[in-house]
């Protein structure tokens, strides 16, 4: 099954700016790589739809391990997961 498309206003959390800031929308396997028991590790790790979640940085290269905030905790995570959690960006004049 080829992976949902997202609509002008989401993003994968994988393609955030270092520093970006998102609600997550919903969590979808986005390569044959990623099963139930990966998609269902990352909502019981919270990532669960309206839940608000920063990229804090990028490793080495600008590629992974990512470090993500959600919530109060943070987490490292590879790029193929970050790939898999679809959120819709908060806007800068939304933070203020």
């Amino acid at each position: 099954m080829p992976p949902a498309r997202l609509s002008a206003a989401t993003q994968t959390l994988a393609t955030l700016a270092a520093g970006g800031r998102a609600t997550v929308t919903r969590v979808v396997a986005a390569s044959p790589e990623i099963d139930a028991v990966a998609l269902r590790r990352l909502g019981e790790l919270g990532f669960l739809p309206g839940e608000p979640v920063q990229l804090l940085r990028r490793g080495p290269g600008g590629r992974e391990p990512l470090a993500v905030l959600i919530g109060e905790t943070m987490f490292a995570l590879r790029l193929l997961e970050a790939q898999c959690i679809e959120v819709s960006p908060v806007l800068a004049a939304a933070l203020a």
